[in-house]
């Protein structure tokens, strides 16, 4: 979805329901092409429905950055409408359930004893893990599209204005707050940042990476990832949306009509990039890099060296969400709740199940179960097998 940081909320629901049209226009064929049709094939892989619970207070044009999240055998949800549930991750069976009563547009982030979420007027809440009771809120100064990220020192949040904050973890006192100016005209979202031992890195609106000590909030390091590129603020559009991937020293991001990068975690260098449009994300296992173009295409690239070794067209322009890794399959859902499962090696589909509606967000890998949220508020846990 557009934002621009100087419009009001209706301002961004009428650019919400043009999107589609602006998407295609960044196409630079210009062509007008609608989604792939979805073609039959032979399945090899088994597809179970584990459980499945409705949050409520879904929006079908509104893109929020709602989506699971887990600490152990838990998994943690929120609501459009409010509500923010703790569930086991094995049964999806209800172990608490608390109504904030705020419009809920980010999160949950968990970790150190805290489920976190955020608001759409700037507010973030902190709920126990143990029982969801309020540990804590604080006001941002910024509307939340995208999960805080907890540390062992802070709570890691990034708000639309481009914005990073470390709060503590008590009282949700702000203890640091690191700011980028970013465009005038953005996509609707932001991407959540991630954590790696003391050191925070956020994606932002202008193309940029940081990382921040997030204890003290001291700038490690800064990298331009995706420079503006054209004539027009639609052209110039490089939003970093979705969260960076982080294994081990090593630093994994998309933007939107940018690059898909991997940077050194210590310094921020790049080691390789390659020109690929995504605003939906990326990810990562021992061999490969997984991304969903903003065409819809799904590629792989040897996680070393950036070289593409498969590419699937067959949904093209189905709006998807980012893509997991499972036991060798990739899983990405589709704008009509479809989920298309695809051979990690190949790329060839093997499965195709159905969850819900439009999901946006990106799917949760927990055990043997890949959890997806839709933008309606259904919670469905899938498992492959075979």
């Amino acid at each position: 979805m557009l934002r621009s940081t100087l419009v009001s909320r209706t301002a961004r629901l009428i650019a919400a329901a043009l999107v589609l049209a602006v998407l295609a226009a960044c196409d630079k064929d210009k062509d007008v092409e609608p989604p792939a049709e979805l073609v039959d094939f032979k399945e090899s892989l088994s597809v179970q429905r584990a459980w499945t619970i409705s949050l409520g207070g879904g929006d079908e044009v509104m893109r929020d950055g709602l989506a699971p999240a887990a600490v152990g055998d838990r998994v943690f949800l929120a609501g459009r409408g409010g509500d923010v549930v703790a569930v086991q991750a094995a049964s999806g069976k209800t172990i608490w359930r608390t109504r904030t009563g705020a419009e809920l547009t980010g999160g949950p982030g968990a970790g150190q004893g805290l489920v976190v979420v955020g608001t759409a007027d700037g507010e973030l809440l902190a709920l126990d893990e143990t029982t969801g009771t309020r540990r804590w809120s604080a006001k941002l100064g910024g509307e939340v599209l995208a999960a805080p990220a907890i540390s062992e020192s802070a709570v890691v949040v990034r708000t639309v204005a481009g914005r990073l904050l470390g709060l503590a973890l008590a009282d949700g006192k702000e203890l640091w707050r690191e700011d980028q100016q970013i465009p005038r005209l953005t996509l609707r979202g932001t991407g959540a940042p991630a954590i790696a031992g003391g050191t925070a890195v956020s994606g932002f609106d202008n193309g940029r990476v940081l990382a921040v000590d997030a204890a003290r909030g001291e700038v490690l390091w800064e990298q331009l990832v995706s420079p503006a590129r054209g004539r027009t603020e639609l052209e110039r559009l490089v939003d970093i949306d979705s969260a960076v991937k982080i294994s081990g020293s090593d630093i994994f991001v998309a933007g939107f009509q940018g690059r898909v990068s991997m940077l050194a975690l210590d310094t921020g260098q790049a080691w390789w990039s390659r020109d690929i449009s995504s605003h939906r994300g990326l990810d990562i296992d021992d061999e490969r890099v997984v991304v969903t173009s903003a065409m819809g295409e799904v590629i792989a690239l040897n996680r070393r060296t950036g070289v593409e070794t498969w590419r699937q067209n067959g949904l093209r322009l189905r709006r998807l969400s980012a893509p997991v890794i499972i036991a060798g399959r990739v899983a990405v859902a589709d704008f009509e709740g479809y989920v298309h499962w695809l051979d990690a090696a190949t790329g060839a589909f093997v499965a195709r199940s159905k969850t819900g509606g439009r999901t946006s967000n990106p799917p949760l890998v927990v055990g043997d179960l890949v959890i997806f949220q839709d933008d309606e508020g259904r919670v469905t846990a899938l498992r492959p097998k075979g």
